[in-house]
């Protein structure tokens, strides 16, 4: 974990950097364009969307304008719930593919474990990858009684779960649960919205390390091997949650963090959500 170009390597093989940039609430249009265009020049090499963002369009004009090769890049989007099902799924895919301007995606995610519907999303996201059109698949905010029934009969084990994470919500049982099974987790709304950088135990720990509390909090996930994409539309912001890889927080302030968990949701509950 020496640069933004260092990742996981997922079950199948396919590298996923361990820090992303994450556009969730970025406005379609000019706002997201320059904020994954200021990632991509900073150095990010994931980008992270979603159908229900309504900003893919400007992902891909974003990632065309970047100039970097599309094989230098891991992007990620994600089917909504209203889309759920085997053939909404295949067709919501194509109107993701055709909005990003892209031949292929590198992560497609289920975004929520929408009941009685999950299981024939997941199917098609099975059959996207066997047609070569998604270099990996997986799910996101999957407690391990889904994943426990996802894994009872799918073909391909998912790739990713990509879940609500930060130091007031550490999910150990998922994590360990999630390792064991060779699934990567991943990290959303991983500062907590912003609540947690006026967090004294992070602002101190901050300190030590002439750091600022996002920048702890981001380096904690890695530290915890967990995948993270931080969201800012602010160019300095972006740089700081980039700037990661020259320290280390030590065995005793990762557990001083481990410690703030008080298992508190910012995002909704994935065993009860009705949308």
């Amino acid at each position: 974990m020496n640069s933004l170009h260092d990742g996981a390597i997922l079950h199948n093989g396919v590298k996923m950097p361990w820090l992303g940039f994450g556009v969730w609430k970025v406005k379609d249009g000019e706002e997201v364009v320059q904020a994954v265009k200021t990632a991509i020049e900073v150095g990010y090499r994931h980008i992270d969307t979603a159908a229900v963002y309504k900003n893919e369009q400007g992902v891909g004009q974003a990632i065309k304008e970047s100039g970097v090769p599309r094989q230098e890049l891991f992007v990620t989007t994600k089917v909504w719930n209203s889309d759920q099902g085997y053939d909404t799924t295949l067709k919501a895919f194509e109107d993701s593919l055709q909005k990003l301007g892209l031949d292929y995606v590198d992560l497609y995610l289920v975004h929520w474990p929408v009941k009685g519907k999950y299981k024939d999303t997941y199917r098609a996201l099975e059959q996207l990858y066997k047609d070569g059109r998604v270099r990996a698949i997986g799910v996101c905010n999957f407690q391990i009684h889904h994943l426990e029934d996802l894994l009872a009969d799918c073909q391909i084990k998912p790739m990713v779960n990509q879940v609500e994470y930060h130091p007031r919500l550490t999910q150990e049982e998922l994590r360990s649960f999630c390792k064991q099974h060779g699934i990567q987790l991943e990290a959303w709304s991983p500062l907590m919205q912003g609540e947690l950088l006026h967090d004294s135990t992070l602002i101190e720990i901050g300190k030590k390390y002439g750091k600022s509390p996002a920048q702890v909090i981001l380096r904690w996930d890695l530290q915890n091997e967990v995948v993270t994409i931080p969201k800012s539309v602010t160019p300095h912001r972006i740089k700081e949650n980039a700037n990661i890889f020259d320290f280390e927080l030590t065995a005793e302030d990762m557990e001083k963090i481990n410690s703030l968990n008080k298992n508190e949701r910012i995002g909704p509950d994935p065993d009860n959500f009705n949308f």
